[in-house]
């Protein structure tokens, strides 16, 4: 009895310990969706007064929800403040109502360009590179 529960409980400390690794789209992947959806590039991006988020779409690349849009935004280089939360940079805008492409900053990233983005294009790119049965 006592070894069973010793099993079971390895068991279960195991499948809490196995990462959920989500499948990241690659940056040729990012581009060819830009391309081929024909997204509008924007010189700046409309911030909201609070509740502005992002998320990562991988290393190149992060959709920005504000109250005001959805934006795809491109960094010059791979970010990789996007995975390490030990050490935050500060951002850095000219203007606190927008983030501009080619001079402010995400994360200490700059940002290369802006794309606007509608709902059902941000939601395809959230699931871009998964299969089907992915998003179990």
């Amino acid at each position: 009895m006592r070894t069973a529960l010793t099993i079971l409980l390895l068991i279960t400390l195991a499948a809490c310990s196995t990462k959920d690794r989500a499948i990241k789209p690659t940056q040729e992947t990012v581009d060819d969706f830009v391309e081929s959806n024909e997204l509008e590039e924007l010189d700046r991006a409309r911030t909201g007064v609070s509740g502005d988020s992002f998320r990562v779409v991988n290393d190149y690349y992060v959709i920005y929800e504000s109250q005001r849009g959805t934006y795809l935004f491109a960094f010059v280089r791979r970010c990789m403040e996007l995975r390490d939360n030990t050490f935050i940079s500060a951002d850095q805008r000219s203007d606190s109502n927008w983030i501009r492409a080619r001079f402010d900053t995400l994360r200490g990233c700059r940002i290369d360009r802006i794309y606007a983005l509608t709902d059902e294009q941000a939601k395809e790119l959230r699931y871009l590179g998964q299969g089907p049965g992915d998003r179990n």
